[in-house]
Formats: structure tokens, sequence, C-alpha cells
């Protein structure tokens, strides 16, 4: 096996310990037996599970923004919003060893890799979306993004619940989402309030 054939093995053996049993509960001895090799071999590649871990994540984080950002075809917002839900729960469906390495508690170190961050950065993507449909129907573009924050939280929340539950179907849990996010959105009040508490 060459060496860049036995890294990508050594990814793919990390990535499966990682979404099985987290970051705590994989070292680098599980790492080496599963993938039979020594562990100086993945000090080697890595410098240790750390490094491994970073790798995986890494990989993971760039995987799923690449199938929402692929997904978010020219359209109208609401197709928008359906293609967006859709890539989550494809790649909940497709890759549920990533999406657990995501999911899962993650080491101080990955802060700025793990499945809050890609959300981060997915809700980024929807504000500028948002921004520019709320200038369309007169609301202030200035709360697009507590909007986006929103809407990317309750896919990211439903998707987390979906894959234990598994039912509906994928396509259903899309259109039950998209339901309660578009319709809501479609009657926004340009300013709202609250009934039990005056807004300030």
């Amino acid at each position: 096996m060459s060496a860049a054939q036995r890294r990508e093995q050594l990814i793919a053996t990390g990535r499966q310990l990682f979404a099985e049993r987290g970051f705590d509960g994989t070292s680098v001895e599980e790492v080496a037996a599963r993938a039979k090799v020594s562990k100086p071999v993945v000090y080697e590649h890595f410098g240790g599970k750390e490094g491994l871990y970073a790798v995986v994540v890494d990989r993971e984080v760039r995987a799923l923004l690449d199938r929402i950002a692929t997904a978010l075809t020219a359209g109208h917002p609401r197709e928008l919003l359906e293609q967006a839900a859709l890539a989550l729960l494809d790649y909940i469906e497709e890759e549920p060893h990533g999406f657990r390495v995501l999911v899962r508690e993650s080491p101080v170190l990955s802060a700025g890799g793990n499945f809050s961050s890609v959300m981060s950065d997915v809700a980024h993507q929807v504000e500028h979306i948002l921004g520019a449909e709320f200038k369309n129907r007169g609301l202030d573009p200035k709360v697009a993004e507590l909007y986006a924050q929103a809407l990317v939280g309750m896919v990211a929340l439903v998707g987390q619940w979906w894959r234990e539950a598994r039912k509906p179907k994928k396509e259903m849990v899309a259109a039950h989402l998209v339901n309660l996010a578009w319709n809501g959105l479609s009657h926004l009040e340009t300013k709202p309030g609250l009934l039990t508490r005056r807004v300030r």
C-alpha cells in the first residue's frame, strides 16, 4: 500500500471509530489495530489522535458545505429552502458516520470544525438569500441574520432527530420543514410585536 493509500485507509478507519465512540472514546491503539498497522504509522501520518480527528472533521465539514452549496441552484426562495433542507437530509442519510462525527462532542481544538460551525456557515449563505428577499418585500434586511439562524437551526435540529427516528420519509420531513418555514416567512410582519410584553 502506498503512503497516500495508507493515509486514506487511516482516515476512513478514524472516521468510523470517531462516529462510533467519539473523540474521547477512540484511541490511537484502536485506530492502528483496526487498520492492521502499528501505532507509529498513525503518528507518522497525523502526529496523533488529534491530527487524525482534525483531518476527518475538516473533510466532513467541506463535504457537507459543498453538498449544500451545490444544491442551492438558482430559483425561487422557496425552492432554495427545499434544496437546502434536502441537501442536509441527504447528507445525514448517505453519510451517517460523517454526520455522527460532526454532531458528537468535539475537543476544544476543533471548535471551528464541528456541526455548529458548519451550520453557522450555512446560515451566512441563507442570510444573503433572505436579505435580498426581505429588501424586495419591504422588510428590514438587518434582521435577515436572525431569521437565517432560526431557519438553519430548525432544519439542523430536525435533521438530528430524523437521523435516529428515520420516520417519516426524508422528502416528507423536508416538505414539513419547508411548509413551516415558508408559510411563516410568507406572513412576516414589518414591525413584529409581542402580545404579552412590550418590545422596547
